[in-house]
């Protein structure tokens, strides 16, 4: 490692996730940092640029990453906020790390590269094991959304079964009525583009924290097969995961408006069913035409074609059928030259143009090959 003269005298550490995923052969992402032994005050002096609020942590100035002073915490309430934090200068190493979630999270490199493990997360990484740390684990609910996170990122890694009961005491013991919306939908958000998204809800589901965290929320064994499924298609994003997720739950308005889930996903949430329930319809051939495009307008196709693709694919995926008389049907009405068609007949006002466009439209998906019944 580069000699840094900002961190003469100064007991640092990586910690944390960089650690994980370097001894997992991973691509590492942002190191953090934990410093030992310090205050804010030397910190500031070296140059080092303050910006937590809650506790202190600093940002390096030239390589902008985050080196926090080692700290101890403390239950002073309910939720992931209930909670006191000292950062004096006795503080070891040891006594940071055992304030961590899960044993592989919670290891060290010096700056010589030497691993400190305290707590055996390397050897909970051979054995491909997620499991709490200590007793202080059940004093944070955003924990389980972490571990459900994790379990479907690590999709080769079992939970501890001690862990998986320490999680249900947690929510029979109403720590989970707690969490609020912005962190669940962070660690949803981010579970949902992990490389195994079912596991997320699976084990929240195990943890009986799913009912909880989202209520009315539908999961069953076919959706999971769908998230799984759709992973490793080109189509695949934050707001189509999410649309087949909520595919089979009545209040998904609802639920999204408590996630405050991006108006995004909840559009693709609502799209999703109707675009599906449009498709499964049974169509006369010459009839075809006029009902793809009455699928097409309902959506906005016309307006957002990118969304639309992707949502046809998605349902032509889920249906078992190939999506490309759906997408040439797009094409084919996007390609009308709206305008054209207007000009002349500005004189009969909105309504004949409308209805031109539209007959030109239905017209155009017919002589592209639309007519073939469903």
């Amino acid at each position: 490692m580069v000699k840094d003269p900002l961190l003469d005298g100064l007991q640092v550490y990586i910690v944390g996730g960089a650690v994980r995923d370097e001894m997992l052969g991973r691509p590492v992402g942002d190191r953090d940092w934990v410093v030992v032994g310090s205050n804010p005050q030397e910190m500031i002096s070296r140059g080092f640029m303050p910006v937590g609020s809650d506790f202190p942590v600093f940002l390096h100035p030239q390589t902008k990453e985050e080196y926090a002073l080692a700290r101890t915490e403390r239950k002073s309430g309910r939720g992931y906020k209930g909670f006191t934090f000292y950062t004096g200068a006795d503080v070891t190493l040891e006594d940071d790390l055992r304030r961590r979630d899960l044993t592989i999270n919670a290891m060290a490199r010096t700056l010589d590269g030497a691993l400190v493990d305290p707590l055996g997360g390397a050897l909970d990484l051979q054995r491909r094991c997620l499991r709490h740390v200590g007793p202080a684990f059940e004093e944070d609910p955003v924990r389980i959304l972490r571990l459900a996170r994790f379990a479907a990122r690590f999709t080769d890694f079992v939970i501890a079964p001690e862990t998986v009961v320490l999680c249900q005491r947690m929510v029979a013991l109403g720590e989970v009525d707690a969490l609020v919306a912005e962190r669940v939908w962070q660690e949803v958000s981010r579970g949902l583009m992990s490389e195994k998204p079912s596991r997320l809800f699976d084990v929240l589901d195990q943890c009986r924290a799913l009912p909880i965290v989202m209520p009315g929320f539908v999961w069953h064994e076919p959706l999971a097969h769908h998230l799984d499924g759709f992973v490793t298609n080109q189509m695949h994003c934050l707001a189509g995961m999410y649309a087949i997720a909520m595919l089979d739950t009545p209040v998904r308005d609802t639920l999204g408006q408590r996630l405050r889930a991006p108006v995004e996903c909840v559009q693709w949430a609502r799209l999703l069913p109707e675009v599906m329930g449009q498709m499964d319809q049974s169509v006369l051939s010459d009839q075809w035409s006029s009902h793809a495009l009455a699928l097409i307008e309902r959506a906005d196709g016309i307006r957002r074609p990118d969304r639309l693709q992707v949502i046809l694919t998605i349902a032509s995926v889920l249906r078992g059928e190939e999506p490309s008389r759906w997408l040439a049907a797009l094409e084919a009405a996007r390609a009308v030259d709206a305008g054209a068609i207007a000009r002349p007949l500005q004189v009969q006002g909105a309504v004949a143009i409308q209805k031109a466009i539209h007959a030109a439209r239905a017209s155009a998906i017919k002589a592209g090959g639309g007519g073939h019944p469903v």
